[in-house]
């Protein structure tokens, strides 16, 4: 926080995020918006298990502007300490030398969570050649990254009950709605990160659910 306090809105235009999620061919209604729809004098709905249909792993990493690069898995491939190591180096730093200009002289700093993909060795090795800078992030502590708790939230919201019948599809719709959003949306949602900063330390990493 002494780092942050130092420099406030030059420290969080350096910081990029971001997270991986599932983004399936029919994403069902969330509950949220199944209540929305419900008078409070209807009766209780049965409840049923849905199954999403298959879908694709996309990872979204994002600034205080907006989004920096969308990469999709592979079929079949899963997040991996070796293709963590070279979506940052060959895919992240490119896109950042091309649409953050003079990001990399003044340097980033880099918020990952703790999954075994972001601490691995390879992983830790390309961060130091890349003169990133990584942020701690306690272990066990909650999701501190916008991308979970402002924009997979509202992604999902967006692609409720829609129906796709290929990868490109797919695709192409999360496209049009990450980028659909006005600049405050993300600007929001990264000047958000000090209050749950505090939060997290208050609580001593408890899990905070809003």
């Amino acid at each position: 926080m002494k780092h942050f306090e130092a420099e406030v809105d030059g420290f969080l235009g350096r910081i990029v995020t971001g997270d991986e999620t599932w983004v399936h061919y029919h994403q069902p209604e969330t509950k949220k918006v199944s209540e929305e729809w419900r008078h409070t004098s209807s009766p209780k709905p049965k409840k049923f298990r849905t199954q999403p249909s298959a879908g694709k792993v996309m990872l979204t990493l994002l600034d205080k502007r907006g989004v920096i690069l969308e990469h999709y898995m592979p079929r079949g491939n899963t997040v991996m300490s070796t293709t963590n190591a070279d979506l940052l180096k060959n895919h992240l730093c490119p896109a950042i030398k091309s649409k953050r200009c003079g990001r990399l002289s003044t340097g980033v700093l880099l918020q990952d969570d703790n999954a075994r993909s972001h601490t691995a060795r390879s992983t830790v090795a390309t961060i130091q050649d890349l003169s990133f800078e990584c942020l701690p992030h306690p272990p066990y502590s909650p999701d501190l990254a916008p991308s979970d708790f402002r924009v997979f939230g509202s992604l999902k919201k967006t692609m409720g009950c829609k129906s796709f019948r290929s990868d490109e599809k797919v695709q192409q719709a999360v496209h049009e709605c990450l980028h659909s959003q006005p600049k405050e949306f993300f600007f929001r949602g990264m000047y958000a990160l000090p209050k749950r900063w505090n939060t997290c330390m208050e609580r001593n990493g408890d899990y905070i659910e809003k």
